[in-house]
């Protein structure tokens, strides 16, 4: 459930009809996390609430986007959400893991907070394991997307002009029968449940994932975030666009503190 901030006694709701919805999913090496960091920091856009789930391991931190020692110790917690106005742009971002036998339940309650906001689409930045490919998916990029039918429509022509390559689809018994594809995301967490479930309600939804490991993942946020960029042109891309964005303060801990020089 979605509660906005509460900004000198004001409570109301902000007005996101018409935006599009970037979040990630909670994938194989934060990599969709990582790159919303990337959006929220590079646009400077502003906290206009949370979004209040028992879904979700519960988590509190200091302010991740810092910029001052004035704002450095306002509080984030495990759900947040941010806006700017003037690019139609709303985004959730999501820091802590689901509980077990969770997935459906906030996925549900997500697209129930889409329609009744009113959102124009989602975007969902995702990622999945890179040894679980197969064959045809070793080949070329590592990036894919996918379109719910109704976005398809809408978008589907540009995604041919921008030579991207679609999620294929992967055979539900390898070996014994070729013929029976599903779609098969390992490592994307609620990727797959959240796209199909988007698509039997009608929402148009984008899936923009890259396959990748465990490890450091910022190159592939990077990577990931550029992607979703040569899209949607959130910044000019005309120079090298991994420059232009902004890294968050809070990435400076994404390892953990130096060890201290008294152990030497």
């Amino acid at each position: 459930m979605f509660i906005p901030c509460d900004r000198g006694g004001d409570t109301a709701a902000p007005d996101f009809k018409g935006f599009t919805l970037f979040m990630p999913a909670v994938s194989v090496g934060n990599v969709g996390q990582l790159a919303i960091d990337l959006v929220i920091s590079t646009l400077d856009m502003t906290k206009v609430g949370y979004f209040y789930t028992d879904c979700l391991v519960p988590m509190v931190g200091n302010n991740p986007y810092a910029t001052a020692e004035e704002n450095s110790t306002e509080l984030s917690i495990n759900a947040e959400v941010y806006s700017l106005p003037s690019k139609k742009l709303v985004v959730l971002q999501i820091r802590s893991p689901f509980i077990k036998n969770k997935y459906r339940p906030f996925c549900e309650t997500l697209l129930s907070w889409v329609k009744s906001s009113k959102c124009a689409r989602v975007v969902l930045l995702s990622s999945s394991h890179a040894y679980q490919r197969d064959d045809e998916q070793l080949l070329g990029t590592p990036l894919r997307y996918l379109l719910t039918p109704d976005l398809e429509k809408a978008v589907g022509g540009h995604m041919k002009e921008l030579n991207w390559k679609e999620m294929e689809k992967v055979a539900a018994y390898p070996g014994i029968s070729d013929t029976d594809k599903v779609l098969h995301i390992p490592g994307g967490g609620i990727t797959k449940l959240l796209f199909t479930e988007s698509c039997s309600e009608g929402i148009q939804m984008a899936v923009l994932l890259k396959f990748c490991s465990e490890g450091d993942n910022i190159p592939d946020a990077f990577i990931l975030v550029n992607y979703l960029n040569e899209w949607l042109q959130l910044i000019k891309s005309e120079v090298n666009p991994s420059s232009q964005w902004k890294i968050p303060s809070s990435w400076r801990l994404l390892f953990g503190n130096g060890l201290p020089p008294a152990l030497f």
